[in-house]
């Protein structure tokens, strides 16, 4: 890593820094405002925000960027939308009490739990425009200032949507504007050095794939970095032998609607004495949807995720198991454990698979697509983590991202 490249990530950790006690002292009325603003801005300066978004998406399609990461870096006027209504959402979402009281000591004591900010929380995400603006304002909604780092493809989107709508919107309301600050680096150089900051930026959130986000967990240990991962996703869908030629045709589909997401369907598993009767309503699924199946013997792990495969991006993995505890157990070894579904008209199959698997979201009859914060808890999320130890598993939102503290007052 460059000393140029290292001082410009600390230099934005610096400044982000300094905002830092004025997003706190703000309040959440102002950022709840600024929130407010911004989704007015996401709305106001659609034709600059695409024409900022055209310019990444031309260049990454001359580099020749796979299909579904393309999808994942264009914007569209839905999208911002999309994205402004989560803004208005989020603003309006009553926060909890910062204080709670817990209990009264035999003494007479009063505990209470409050929720400190952590001052400046730092993010390293892929090339989705989106993102920056989720992630922002999960960071801010828990009154703290935020470093951004994001794929190089998406840089131009991330300042634009940084310099049209969230600065003004925190400068309006009165909250610091450089509380939001973007890594200006390409390359992996950027977030290598963001983790390695721990002094000033104690806590990263880190997405990607899973090697890229395990060096980065690595780097920040080292450092003494609080690093919370968003690693290896693939959604799986298992049809019992009970499943419906209907119910699996409807998730096969809607587990497919896009391709460069971690939510997707990645695995399909298969009863076996149901194989005959459900392989060709899910194949037709597809096919229609121009999605290739690789069928065994497979070359690459069942749990190999398509959509980090670039340009290999339309491939579903399918299998057969043995009735809902193997598949259960299945997509728990070989998968990261980010969501199953089970498609299944009886109760006691649902159940049985329910309870065996172990990963971050279960689903019966309704597509792994659903684990999402804003679908899930209607809030943006920063990511969704798989963690297989306590602390904040599945859709990371703003209550995540705060610091526990207790208060002993006298009696």
């Amino acid at each position: 890593m460059s000393t140029t490249e290292a001082a410009a990530v600390r230099d934005a950790a610096l400044r982000a820094a300094a905002a830092a006690p004025g997003v706190r002292a703000a309040g959440g009325e102002a950022v709840d405002a600024a929130l407010r603003t911004a989704a007015v801005l996401l709305r106001e300066r659609t034709g600059r925000l695409l024409a900022a978004n055209a310019e990444d998406v031309e260049a990454a399609e001359q580099n020749g960027m796979a299909p579904g990461l393309l999808d994942r870096l264009r914007l569209t006027p839905e999208r911002l939308t999309d994205m402004a209504g989560q803004l208005d959402v989020l603003a309006a979402t009553p926060e909890p009490p910062l204080q709670r009281e817990v209990r009264t000591l035999p003494t007479g004591e009063r505990v209470f739990e409050r929720r400190v900010p952590v001052g400046v929380i730092g993010a390293v995400f892929e090339a989705r425009p989106n993102v920056t603006v989720d992630v922002a304002s999960q960071v801010l909604k828990a009154r703290s200032a935020a470093v951004l780092r994001t794929g190089s493809a998406a840089l131009g989107s991330a300042r634009a949507l940084i310099d049209l709508v969230i600065a003004p919107s925190l400068r309006e309301n009165g909250v610091p504007e450089a509380a939001v600050q973007l890594v200006p680096t390409p390359g992996h150089a950027g977030a290598e050095a963001l983790v390695g900051l721990p002094d000033l930026v104690p806590l990263v959130v880190v997405r990607g794939s899973g090697e890229v986000t395990r060096k980065l967990s690595a780097i920040g240990a080292a450092a003494g970095t609080r690093v919370l991962a968003h690693a290896d996703g693939g959604g799986v869908l298992y049809l019992d032998a009970s499943a419906t030629e209907a119910e699996t045709e409807r998730l096969v589909t809607e587990g497919t609607d896009r391709l460069g997401v971690c939510n997707r369907l990645n695995l399909l598993l298969i009863d076996a004495p149901a194989y005959d009767r459900l392989w060709p309503v899910a194949e037709k699924a597809l096919r229609e949807r121009t999605i290739e199946p690789s069928l065994p013997p497979h070359s690459h792990p069942l749990g190999h995720e398509w959509a980090l495969d670039s340009g290999a991006e339309a491939h579903v993995t399918v299998t057969t198991v043995d009735g809902p505890v193997d598949a259960a157990l299945t997509a728990a070894r070989e998968t990261s454990g980010l969501a199953a579904t089970v498609c299944a008209a009886d109760e006691k199959a649902a159940t049985a698979f329910i309870d065996a698997y172990t990963g971050t979201g279960v689903f019966w009859n309704a597509t792994t697509r659903l684990l999402d914060g804003y679908k899930l808890l209607g809030l943006p999320e920063t990511g969704i983590n798989v963690d297989h130890t306590p602390g904040p598993r599945g859709p990371v939102t703003y209550l995540d991202l705060s610091l526990r503290q207790f208060v002993v007052l006298p009696a």
